[in-house]
C-alpha cells in the first residue's frame, strides 16, 4: 500500500450567486476531506478548514461568505462561516444548540435559515448572519429545510415524501402557509427549492405517480400545479436556472444519466448534450453555462463547464482504468435485472467474481468510476454491480417491487444474475463472493444465510444484521424507512422483520465472512452486529471481524484503506485459494462510500482522501442505510 492512496469522491463546487467566479468545494488535505475556496479568475485555491476528522459540509452565500459544518465525531455540531479571502471564523447564528445538519439557506442581506435535528425532532431557526437566532418551528421526527425565497420570508420544510406533510411552507414567523401531502392518490411529493427571483414566489416540486415522475410547482395564488406534460419514466432531480424561468433536469436511467432543459411557461423540453455515462451532479449557472461532473466506469470523474469557466482541478487519477466493461440484462419476475459487468483485460474463460452490492435501498450502481472496481479488476476479479429490485433509475414500479419480502427480493436478483453469468461461462461457479456496505452489507449477510451453497465468501461493512434490533436503536429517519418497507413496526409485523433478518439465518452460513463494524454507528448500530457475530461463533461459522472507532460515515483515508485492503486480501485468499499463478492483489484508489472510520485493529493503512458523501439527488432521495 502506497502513501499516495486516495479515497476520491468528486463533487461539483458550489458557486457564489453574487460573484460566479468564486466557488467552494471539498478536496483532500493530508488524508482528510476539507473545505476549500476556488477563484476561477485567478485559478487559486485556499484551504478553509483544518479539523482532526475532516469537514464534509460546505457552502457559499451570495455575499461570498464561506460556510461549513463544524461537527464532532458523531456528526453533531454548528454552522460557521468566514470571508472568502480568509479571516476570523464566526458562528452562523447565535444561541443555537448543537445538532445534526438538516438544511442551510442564506438569502439576500445575509438572512439565514438553518435546520438542525436530533434523534427526536427537527428545529428551524432564522436570523441575521452572525446574529441572534429565532426559532421558527420544531417538528417531531426527521425533516429537512429544503429552501427559502430570496428574501427569506417563506421557507419549505420537507418530511417523508409519502407522508401527510411531505412539504410544509412556512412564513418566517412560523405561520403555516400550506401543507402539501404526499400520501394521497396523486402520489408522493418532493420539494426542490424556490425560484431564485424576487418578482414571484414559486416552489419547484416533483411528484411520483404509478409509473412516472412529474414536475410540479406551488405558488401562493395557484396552489399546486402538476405539469402533466413533463413526465419522466425514471427518477429525476431539477434545479432552477438563475433566471428563474427554466429548469435543468437530471435524469437517472438504467445506470446512466441525461440532462434536459425545461421551460415551464412555454411547455418545452430540450435535451442538453452530454457524453454517455453518468452525471454525478449538474448545475445551471449564469447565462447558458452548465457545470456537470461526468464519469463512466473506465474514466475517473471530470468537471465540465459548457462556457469554459475554469473549475477546480481533479486529483491525479489515471485517464483510463483497466478492464472490459459491459451491460447484462437478466430475465426476472418483475422485468429484466440490469447489471454492470467489469472483466479483467485478456481474460480466458470463467474468472472469480465479486458482486459489489450497493446500499440504499433508494440508490443504484452507475456506469461511473469506482476505485473498488478498479482495485478488484486490476487484481484479476470480475466485478458485478446489480441494480436489483428496489433500486432507483428504473422507475416507480421497480422501486416498489418487493414481492419476495424486504431483502429477500434483492437477494433473489443477486442469485439470478450469478446463475446467468455462470451459464454464460463468464464467472466461476466455485468462486463468487459478495461485498457490500450498510444496506449492501445487510444484503451480503442475508444472501450468505438464505443461499449458503451459492457463495464462497462475503464482506459486510457496517451492516444491518438484525432488522428488529436495528429498528429500535437506529435514527428516526431510518426507523421511518423501515416502517415504510416492512409495513409497520417490529411490534406490529414481527414476522416480516424476522423473516428478513440475517440473524435468523446466521447458523446456515457456510462461506467465510469478514464483518467490519463501527462502535459509534447510529445508522447500523453496533449492538445488533455483536449479536450476529455471537451467533456465528455459536454455530461454528468461519469468520473475521474488524471494529472501527467511528460512526457510520467517516472522512479519513487511513481508515478506509484499512478496510479496503483487508477486504481485498480476504477475498483473494478465499476465492483463489490454491489456484496456480495467483499473486497478492494490488489495491488502487477507491471512492465507494461508507468504508471509513478509525480502526481499532492492527490492519494496515495508508493516507490521502477526498470524500464528500452527497446524495445522488434524484426524486427518491437517498439514505445510506
Amino acid at each position: 500500500m502506497t502513501r499516495s492512496y486516495q479515497v476520491y469522491r468528486a463533487a461539483l463546487p458550489e458557486v457564489c450567486a453574487g460573484e460566479p467566479t468564486k466557488m467552494v468545494f471539498t478536496a483532500d488535505a493530508d488524508g482528510r476531506c476539507e473545505v476549500f475556496t476556488w477563484d476561477a479568475s485567478t485559478r487559486r485555491a485556499r484551504q478553509v478548514t483544518d479539523r482532526p476528522h475532516g469537514t464534509l459540509h460546505g457552502a457559499i452565500d451570495r455575499d461570498a461568505r464561506v460556510w461549513w459544518f463544524d461537527e464532532d465525531a458523531n456528526g453533531v455540531g454548528r454552522w460557521r462561516y468566514q470571508p472568502f479571502d480568509g479571516g476570523p471564523d464566526a458562528p452562523g447564528l447565535l444561541g443555537v444548540a448543537e445538532g445534526e445538519p438538516r438544511g442551510l439557506a442564506v438569502g439576500a442581506g445575509g438572512r439565514v435559515a438553518m435546520g438542525l435535528g436530533d434523534t427526536r425532532s427537527t428545529t428551524v431557526h432564522v436570523g441575521p448572519r452572525g446574529g441572534a437566532a429565532r426559532e421558527v418551528t420544531r417538528v417531531d421526527g426527521h425533516a429537512t429545510l429544503s429552501g427559502t425565497t430570496p428574501d427569506g420570508r417563506l421557507l419549505a420544510l420537507s418530511g417523508a415524501a409519502g407522508s401527510a406533510w411531505a412539504v410544509t411552507v412556512l412564513a418566517d414567523d412560523g405561520a403555516v402557509c400550506a401543507v402539501l401531502p404526499g400520501d394521497g392518490p396523486e402520489g408522493r411529493l418532493w420539494s426542490l427549492g424556490f425560484a431564485p427571483v424576487a418578482d414571484r414566489v414559486e416552489l419547484l416540486l416533483v411528484r411520483e405517480t404509478n409509473d412516472q415522475y412529474l414536475l410540479a410547482s406551488w405558488s401562493p395564488d395557484r396552489g399546486v400545479v402538476t405539469h402533466s406534460w413533463c413526465g419522466f419514466d425514471t427518477e429525476i432531480t431539477a434545479r432552477w436556472h438563475p433566471d428563474g424561468r427554466s429548469l435543468l433536469v437530471r435524469q437517472d436511467r438504467h445506470g446512466r444519466s441525461g440532462l434536459h432543459r425545461v421551460h415551464l411557461t412555454e411547455g418545452t423540453v430540450e435535451p442538453v448534450p452530454t457524453p454517455r455515462g453518468t452525471l454525478l451532479d449538474a448545475a445551471p449557472r449564469t447565462g447558458s453555462d452548465v457545470h456537470f461532473l461526468w464519469t463512466d466506469t473506465a474514466t475517473p470523474p471530470r468537471m465540465v463547464s459548457t462556457a469554459g469557466i475554469e473549475l477546480p482541478p481533479t486529483h491525479e487519477l489515471p485517464e483510463r482504468v483497466p478492464g472490459e466493461h459491459r451491460d447484462l440484462w437478466t430475465p426476472g419476475p418483475d422485468g429484466p435485472v440490469h447489471s454492470l459487468i467489469s472483466l479483467p483485460e485478456g481474460r480466458r474463460g470463467a474468472v472469480p467474481a465479486v458482486f459489489l452490492v450497493h446500499g440504499g435501498p433508494a440508490d443504484h450502481d452507475r456506469d461511473a468510476y469506482d476505485g473498488v472496481v478498479h482495485s478488484l479488476v486490476a487484481s484479476g476479479f470480475a466485478v458485478v454491480r446489480v441494480n436489483y429490485r428496489g433500486s432507483t433509475g428504473y422507475g416507480p414500479r421497480w422501486r416498489r417491487a418487493f414481492g419476495e419480502g424486504v431483502g429477500l427480493t434483492q437477494v433473489a436478483d443477486l442469485v439470478a444474475v450469478r446463475a446467468d453469468l455462470v451459464d454464460r461461462g463468464v464467472v466461476r461457479a466455485d468462486a463468487t463472493g459478495l461485498w457490500g456496505t450498510s444496506w449492501g452489507g445487510y444484503l451480503v449477510l442475508l444472501a450468505l444465510g438464505v443461499h449458503p451453497g451459492v457463495w464462497q465468501a462475503g464482506v459486510a461493512v457496517k451492516p444491518v444484521a438484525d432488522c428488529a434490533a436495528a429498528h429500535r436503536t437506529t435514527t428516526a429517519a431510518l426507523r421511518a424507512l423501515d416502517e415504510r418497507l416492512f409495513g409497520g413496526t417490529p411490534e406490529e409485523v414481527p414476522e416480516r422483520y424476522a423473516r428478513s433478518s440475517p440473524l435468523r439465518y446466521a447458523a446456515a452460513v457456510e462461506a467465510p465472512l469478514l464483518v467490519a463494524a463501527a462502535t459509534r454507528d447510529a445508522k447500523c448500530p453496533p449492538g445488533q452486529v455483536r449479536d450476529y457475530l455471537e451467533a456465528l461463533r455459536h454455530a461454528g461459522v468461519r469468520h473475521e471481524s474488524m471494529w472501527l472507532d467511528t460512526g457510520h460515515d467517516g472522512y479519513e483515508a487511513d481508515d478506509h484503506v484499512a478496510v479496503l485492503r483487508r477486504a481485498v486480501v480476504f477475498l483473494d485468499r478465499e476465492l483463489r485459494r490454491g489456484r496456480p499463478g495467483t499473486t497478492t492483489p494490488r489495491t488502487t484508489r477507491s471512492d465507494r462510500g461508507g468504508e471509513t472510520g478509525r480502526v481499532r485493529s492492527s490492519a494496515p493503512a495508508g493516507t490521502g482522501t477526498t470524500h464528500t458523501e452527497r446524495s445522488s439527488g434524484h426524486a427518491e432521495g437517498h439514505h445510506p442505510q
